[in-house]
């Protein structure tokens, strides 16, 4: 009994599975870019509860009016999209001793994160309020994302609940996501709430993950 009890608040869940939404703004050949949203799903793989690793499927759209080369023309452009990516993410608590710090504590969930992957474009072009044409493509991409994690524990002090709130930066590969090639990288931003569910594979840390 005091072995188990030695362990609460050390142990944690190696999977995760998760839902989050996302507020998307595309920086393209465009100048006008419309707010516009996505969804994932993920799986993380906990290495530890602050290093983890993030397989995410996602859909979503972007769209943006007026084109930097032409503008005085009436162009818009609106990509509904596909994603299949990876990240790997480091949070501060991996770093630190946040035992005896209120502070540290705190920021010992903050996080960075980087990763790769492909983004599937279905491109609708409109010229004058018409649309003119359509096309397809694939690129590859690097997501890069900072935010915070906020943990939620159960009553034996483990995390089993994962609020998670970011910022990220999509840079693709590829000057054709808005369907027009004009000697300028395209990428997106988004801002993303999304909430994990630990399901199973616990065990332990070598500290206490709870304050």
């Amino acid at each position: 009994a005091l072995s188990v009890k030695a362990q609460v608040g050390y142990n944690y869940d190696q999977y995760d599975f998760g839902f989050s939404a996302a507020y998307n703004k595309a920086y393209t050949d465009f100048k006008d870019s419309k707010p516009k949203y996505a969804a994932m799903a993920h799986f993380t793989y906990n290495a530890t509860p602050y290093v983890n690793y993030i397989a995410e499927v996602q859909i979503g759209s972007v769209n943006a009016r007026y084109l930097n080369a032409l503008p005085d023309a009436d162009n818009r452009f609106d990509n509904t999209y596909s994603i299949v990516s990876f990240r790997a993410q480091l949070q501060m608590g991996e770093l630190m001793d946040y035992s005896h710090s209120r502070l540290k504590n705190f920021f010992k969930n903050v996080y960075v994160s980087g990763g790769v992957g492909v983004v599937y474009s279905n491109i609708d072009i409109y010229a004058d309020g018409e649309e003119s044409n359509d096309n397809k493509g694939s690129s590859a991409f690097i997501p890069l994302k900072a935010g915070y994690e906020f943990k939620i524990f159960n009553s034996y002090n483990e995390p089993k609940v994962k609020l998670d709130i970011g910022y990220q930066f999509n840079y693709i590969f590829s000057d054709n996501f808005d369907g027009f090639t004009a000697g300028k990288t395209d990428v997106f931003t988004q801002i993303v709430v999304g909430l994990k569910v630990g399901i199973g594979g616990t065990t332990s840390y070598r500290k206490s993950i709870s304050y």
